[in-house]
């Protein structure tokens, strides 16, 4: 497993995860084993919006001995007290549920108590006026809870949440049909979405994506608006090149299935390569990068994908990037305009002019 380092808290998480939407279908000696596997793998942490309450007592059992080495996720706000899953920002039935979801996972604690689910701010003043929000942030100030998160799909929710100072961790759906406008939770241009990505990169917000196989949409050609098949490995390196992005939960159904997610630990850069995805994007999407780093090898030594991506956090404000841009070996000033990289960028972007715009900034 690789871990990349939440910024609040410092806590090393795996860069894939586990999502607990479909693993509740299983028998509970089979989500028991899914979860064991999944740790013995280096998989350290656990989305617990699940589709089902069955979830809950297997999780319990198989974590009973390495509960301290293991991250969970857990909503304020998904209640599963009636065994199926429900939505709800009433404070008591919140309380009921979390109560529940702790007995039966056996901890008295959670890593991450996410506000769930809130995708119009309506929803945020409804949780506030609720006092499901001052319930978490009790919880936190007692120790129960040792982050606090938020899930939605939309980011103008997101940013007002955002500006109250509290999340630490998002739970955001994040592949390529949201980004460029396709299916029911693209909610936000691809320009707001990438805004927000790097909103949380600056202000040290970890994102935990949901949804990057939207439910295996995108793996099915027949299914799939852009009538192409993308790989799970493909999936999981487009989230992972987004900033922020700390882990990518994809559900597993199964042990396959898990070890099918997994193999892009293993996977090379030509299998985790999405750049096929460029003929697909709309056209105003075109001609920004997206970190994919296809142009590479630079001649010149450059590193295309970081330099961009630390030109595009520090222009949205993030003095950390402007320091680490400082600390590369061969910085955008190192470009010798050979064009290898525009032949090479399948979004259309003029990387060699876009060097030199980058030098000036930092100059």
């Amino acid at each position: 497993m690789r871990y990349r380092t939440l910024p609040h808290g410092g806590e090393q998480i795996g860069v894939i995860g586990l999502g607990s939407s479909v693993v509740g279908q299983q028998r509970e000696r089979d989500i028991m084993e899914t979860v064991r596997t999944a740790v013995e793998l280096g998989v350290n942490y656990f989305d617990l919006a699940a589709g089902h309450g069955a979830c809950f007592p297997a999780y319990g059992k198989a974590l009973a001995d390495c509960r301290k080495d293991v991250y969970l996720q857990i909503h304020f706000g998904a209640d599963y007290t009636t065994g199926e899953y429900g939505w709800t920002t009433d404070l008591e039935a919140i309380k009921r549920s979390i109560g529940w979801q702790l007995e039966k996972l056996k901890t008295d604690y959670i890593d991450f108590g996410f506000i769930h689910c809130l995708d119009e701010r309506s929803d945020v003043e409804a949780y506030e006026k609720s006092g499901a929000l001052q319930y978490l942030l009790d919880m936190a100030a007692q120790g129960a809870v040792r982050h606090i998160g938020l899930s939605s799909h939309n980011p103008d929710t997101v940013h007002r949440v955002l500006d109250m100072g509290i999340v630490d961790m998002l739970m955001f759906s994040i592949n390529p049909m949201y980004d460029y406008g396709q299916g029911e939770y693209a909610m936000g241009s691809d320009g707001e979405r990438q805004a927000l990505y790097r909103r949380c990169e600056a202000e040290g917000v970890g994102i935990a994506v949901m949804k990057p196989f939207n439910a295996g949409q995108l793996l099915d050609a027949r299914r799939s608006p852009f009538q192409t098949a993308l790989t799970p490995a493909q999936c999981i390196q487009y989230a992972l090149d987004k900033p922020g992005v700390l882990t990518v939960l994809p559900g597993a159904a199964n042990l396959d299935e898990l070890r099918r997610n997994l193999a892009w630990l293993d996977a090379s850069a030509e299998e985790r390569d999405y750049s096929v995805i460029a003929s697909l994007t709309p056209e105003e999407s075109r001609g920004r990068c997206v970190y994919c780093n296809h142009c590479a090898p630079c001649p010149a030594g450059l590193n295309v994908g970081l330099i961009n991506k630390y030109y595009d956090l520090a222009a949205a404000g993030d003095p950390l990037a402007a320091e680490h841009y400082k600390t590369l070996a061969k910085t955008a000033a190192d470009c010798v305009g050979c064009g290898h990289c525009d032949s090479r960028c399948p979004f259309h972007v003029e990387q060699s002019a876009r060097m030199k715009e980058i030098a000036n900034y930092f100059s």
